[in-house]
Order: structure tokens, then C-alpha cells, then sequence
């Protein structure tokens, strides 16, 4: 848990090499953030179907070996590999049969096997199944022309998981695999940090509700359906407070609910240079927050910081510059605040760019990007089209960011880049 206050940071940023609250790059961003961030530390135990998506708070310890005795990978015949390569008998006697939940009871001698199907427990005196593809049956014998290995089509005790085998560790979040996995350990119920609360607003008299009839200069707020999405998918308890227009006594009210409700606040709009953003000074008066002006496009204008005891993350007010600082910055942050202790970053994939971008150095730049695959099979990548921070469209007609770092300049078609893939986090 962070124990750093973020005064310090505004009060000595003159020690800080690298700090310029005017032109912080991206990655530096994060860095700053993620020093100031505290888990969640309460836990909850839930049953293993309400589990997925939530962050294990402990360990989770294999009590049993998986599978839990040597078993038969197929349909197939057991024996004693080493009894035939001895005698060098390929005409084995077939004395029973073995089903999955109905083991042979017998023992197998020289000379004999025992029918046996997928996941039934390997008999007693056998080490080796053959295919039955591989057998010719003659009676109640089957004979075979090539010896198999010995060993081979038996899966053994413990051979997916070891008693006293840590399965899952703490900080790990579960998938649809993980349920399948507890369940074969027998394990119903699990601890799990419990679910991170976030309150989100947006702010600005131009924005009305869906439901209302828009007024000359006003547009419907796409904010906050676009963060109720993303903070759904994160899997987040969500708190919709609504539009609050430019008033400070509102403004304030909606904060100080926000921060007595929520671990985390996230706004959108307020958090630039204009008159009427009134939340510069409110969150002064309230809390801890430092503003910064981004080395990325789009996205520029950000806060961070601390609103009583809640985080805060102020966004800017075009849509897609929404979407991109979340991604880019909050995403990360609230995996880490919801008990992962290392979230994984998107991952940066190279593909060849099929149109020519033009781009000024110095910033970084998230260019929404369509990912396909040529006649050959190969993946590439061409820009959406209009990448200005209020084409929302391109939002929902991309499929990755187009991610172009700081010391990159103008690029000719053909170029590589790097791009991170939306899909499973939009």
C-alpha cells in the first residue's frame, strides 16, 4: 500500500528530474500514478459461480493430486509393456474391462490386458494402453504388430496437479479455465478481494441526457456510457452519477458523495484551461490532485490524485480522448487497485501499416486503426480515417490503437507499427 502523499509530488517536483506537469510523457504517467495507488485489502468469500473476473486474495493450494490415480489417455487396451518385450508375444488375452468410474478389480498377468476407456484407472499390473485402432480382435485376444512404447496413452497421478502445488496464486484473476481447474480440486468456494467501487460524472452545461431534447449548442452526453462500458467489463461496482453541470455548489456536493460512496472517482470534461471549468480549484479545496498536460494526442489534458480517501482520475471531454486516457492510464491503475499485483500491459504487436500517417514528434499518438489480413494471410493495419478526438465513429470502426511513440515522425505506407488489439477490453 502507497503511503507516499501526492503533495509531495506538486510541492517537490523540483527534485524529480523528469517531472514537468507541462509535457509528461506517457509511460512517465504511469509510473507517477501507479506509486500512489492503494489495493483493496477486504476480502469476501464467494461461491466458485460467482467467481469469474474477481482477483483471488489468497492462495490456492491443491489438497489432491489431478488426475488423482494413472489413467488411460484413449480407447484402448491395457497391459504390461515389459511382459511383451520380454516373451515377444503381440496376442494378448482380454480378462475384463475397465469403464471411467468402474476400475477393474483384478490384476493383469503375462499375457493378458484389460479393455479400457478413456479416464478409466489403469489396472493393477499394467503400465501401457494400446489404441484400439491399433489391435486386430480375434475372439477374446487381440494381437498387434508394432509394441508401443511403454508409458504411452497413460496419464499419471499428479501429472496435472500435485498435492501441496500452489494452482492459483494470490492477485490472480479468474477465468473461464480456472473455474474447470477449482472444480477438479473440489474446491466450491474461494476468498476474493472484493469488488473495487467506482463513481463516475461527467461535467459541462452542454451535455444532456439521453431522453431530453437538445438545445442549440448542446450535444447528449456519450461519456458515460462509453466508461459504463469499459468499467463493466473490468468488472467494477459502478456508480452512475449523472451530468453536473458548470456549478461550483454542485460540483462539490457531487464530489464529496462521490468520495464518501466510491474507491475511485473518474470524470470527464473540466480538467483544462477553460473558464468555466470550475474543478481545478474544487479539487485544490478538496484533495490532493496534480494536473498534467500529456505528450500524447488524443487525450492531453489529465488529473490525478486523491478526493478524501477515493482516487481520482479526471478525463478529458472528447469522447475518444475519454476512451484512450482510460485505456492508456486508468485501466492499468484499477487492476492494480482491485488486488492484481502486476497487471499484464496490452500487448504492442508489429504489423505493416498499408497507409501513409502523418505525425509531429515529440508526443505520442493512439491512432485508431483497423486490423486485417491480406490475400496471403498476412496481418496489417490501415488508420480509421478522421482521427480527431470527437469522432466517436471511429471508436466503434476500429478494432486496435495504432500506437506511435514520441521519437517517431511522418511514416510512408508499408512502414511497420506497433499496434495494441481492442478486442476483450473495449
Amino acid at each position: 500500500m502507497s503511503t507516499k502523499s501526492i503533495s509531495e509530488l506538486v510541492n517537490n517536483a523540483s527534485c524529480q528530474d523528469d517531472y514537468d506537469p507541462n509535457s509528461m510523457q506517457v509511460n512517465q504517467a504511469r509510473k507517477y500514478i501507479r506509486e500512489y495507488l492503494s489495493p483493496v485489502s477486504e476480502k469476501e468469500n464467494i461461491t466458485l459461480h460467482s467467481a469469474l473476473g474477481r482477483v483471488l486474495a489468497e492462495d490456492i493450494i491443491s489438497e489432491s493430486n489431478v488426475p488423482n490415480h494413472d489413467n488411460s489417455a484413449m480407447d484402448g487396451y491395457a497391459f504390461n509393456a515389459n511382459d511383451v518385450a520380454k516373451t515377444g508375444e503381440s496376442r494378448l488375452h482380454i480378462i475384463g474391462t475397465a469403464f471411467a468410474g468402474n476400475a477393474f478389480e483384478g490384476v493383469i498377468a503375462q499375457g493378458e490386458c484389460v479393455r479400457i476407456m478413456t479416464g478409466a484407472v489403469l489396472p493393477k499390473g499394467a503400465d501401457t494402453v494400446i489404441a484400439q485402432e491399433r489391435v486386430t480382435i480375434s475372439e477374446e485376444s487381440i494381437s498387434f504388430s508394432e509394441n508401443p512404447k511403454q508409458g504411452m496413452n497413460v496419464r499419471y497421478a499428479g501429472e496435472d496437479l500435485k498435492i501441496g502445488q500452489v494452482v492459483l496464486g494470490a492477485g490472480h484473476v479468474i477465468k473461464a479455465a480456472d473455474l474447470g481447474l477449482l472444480a477438479s480440486l473440489g474446491v466450491g468456494q474461494i476468498n476474493v478481494y472484493r469488488k473495487l467501487r467506482v463513481a463516475f460524472f461527467s461535467t459541462g452545461d452542454e451535455l444532456v441526457s439521453i431522453g431530453q431534447v437538445l438545445k442549440t449548442g448542446q450535444v447528449y452526453d456519450s461519456n458515460r456510457y462509453t466508461l459504463y462500458g469499459m468499467l463493466t467489463r473490468l468488472g467494477v461496482e459502478v456508480i452512475d452519477m449523472g451530468v453536473v453541470g458548470d456549478n461550483p455548489e454542485m460540483l462539490e456536493q457531487t464530489l464529496v458523495n462521490a468520495a464518501a460512496a466510491a474507491d475511485v472517482i473518474i470524470t470527464s470534461g473540466g480538467v483544462s484551461v477553460g473558464a468555466a471549468d470550475f474543478m481545478k480549484e474544487l479539487l485544490a479545496k478538496m484533495g490532493q490532485v496534480v494536473f498534467w498536460k500529456i505528450a500524447m494526442k488524443p487525450g492531453r489534458p489529465l488529473a490525478y490524485g486523491k478526493v478524501g480517501q477515493a482516487h481520482y482520475f479526471g478525463l478529458p471531454g472528447n469522447p475518444v480522448a475519454v476512451m484512450v486516457t482510460f485505456y492508456q492510464f486508468v485501466r492499468e491503475a484499477m487492476l492494480y487497485l482491485m488486488g492484481q499485483p502486476s497487471p499484464t500491459p496490452l500487448p504492442l504487436l508489429n504489423v505493416s501499416c498499408t497507409e501513409e500517417i502523418r505525425k509531429l514528434k515529440g508526443r505520442t499518438e493512439f491512432q485508431r486503426g483497423i486490423l486485417f489480413t491480406d490475400d496471403d494471410g498476412i496481418w496489417k493495419v490501415k488508420p480509421t480515417g478522421n482521427q480527431g478526438s470527437g469522432i466517436l465513429s471511429s471508436m466503434s470502426t476500429a478494432n486496435c490503437f495504432i500506437v506511435l511513440h514520441a521519437d517517431t515522425g511522418n511514416l510512408e505506407a508499408g512502414a511497420t507499427v506497433q499496434v495494441q488489439i481492442l478486442e476483450g477490453i473495449i
